[in-house]
């Protein structure tokens, strides 16, 4: 006999809600590992799970997206228990907090804001967190968030409060002088060049192809990853052939990983 009923399976989105609090309250009480558990040492676990739902999203995976919308759902639901064991807050303060903070920032949907499109939208959400507190346009900009992430959505945010080009061409031209600038620390001899500088200005190439990117609507770190996806297939490819007939790579010639390279592509990987 199992020491706790089974909770049944729910098709109502509030009771199946109400589910997954009881379960966390039953694992919280009597599971040694989710007894231990504090938010610190979730943490990680939270930040690896994201990047798992990343990849399912990416894949186009539904199955898996599901699965690891779960695992998250679980995460934050997780988070509130240890928090209410502390008298800080609960899963209800949570989620009448997202909920007041949605309203409060849709005055065009609750209220009597007018809005021509997106853009209006963007711009009206800056505004109002500045004036909720936020010192910042950039504040809500978390510090550890990657690098390219960061610098899509510090543009996006200087975006909504109007500081931007005007169109793709003169994003484009500021790649080019970038791309110039960075060529001229580069194209020395080694002993000559400055580190310093040449990092500097690879910064400044990258942050201005991310803004472009924006202007023609391409997600940078979803084509990254999506690059990194077809270099690892045709990597794997390179690696299976070579095998296949009796070689390691290190023995052979770039020409020769070439032309499997070649092949990898034509299969379409």
């Amino acid at each position: 006999m199992p020491k706790n009923p089974i909770p049944k399976s729910e098709t109502n989105p509030a009771d199946a809600f109400l589910r997954l609090l009881n379960v966390l309250e039953t694992l919280r009480a009597q599971c040694p590992w989710d007894k231990k558990q504090t938010m610190e040492t979730l943490r990680h676990l939270t930040i690896e799970e994201t990047y798992e739902l990343s990849g399912a999203i990416l894949e186009g995976d539904k199955n898996e997206i599901k699965k690891e919308l779960g695992d998250l759902m679980m995460h934050l639901v997780f988070y509130s228990k240890i928090a209410s064991e502390n008298n800080d807050f609960d899963i209800t303060d949570v989620l009448n907090g997202v909920c007041d903070k949605l309203v409060n920032r849709h005055p065009h949907i609750y209220g009597d804001v007018e809005v021509a499109n997106e853009e209006d939208v963007k711009r009206n959400w800056e505004q109002i967190k500045l004036k909720e507190g936020n010192k910042s346009v950039l504040g809500g900009v978390p510090v550890s968030m990657p690098a390219l992430v960061k610098a899509a959505r510090i543009q996006e945010k200087a975006r909504g409060v109007g500081f931007d080009w005007d169109n793709k061409i003169q994003v484009w031209e500021k790649v080019v002088e970038e791309l110039e600038e960075f060529r001229a620390e580069v194209d020395v001899p080694k002993e000559e060049m400055d580190q310093e500088k040449a990092e500097a200005e690879f910064g400044d190439v990258l942050f201005s192809l991310i803004n472009y990117a924006r202007f023609v609507n391409i997600n940078p770190e979803n084509a990254l990853e999506k690059t990194n996806k077809k270099f690892i297939k045709r990597f794997q490819f390179l690696e299976k052939k070579a095998e296949e007939n009796g070689k390691q790579l290190a023995d052979m010639s770039l020409t020769e990983m070439d032309v499997f390279w070649e092949q990898a592509k034509t299969e379409k990987l």
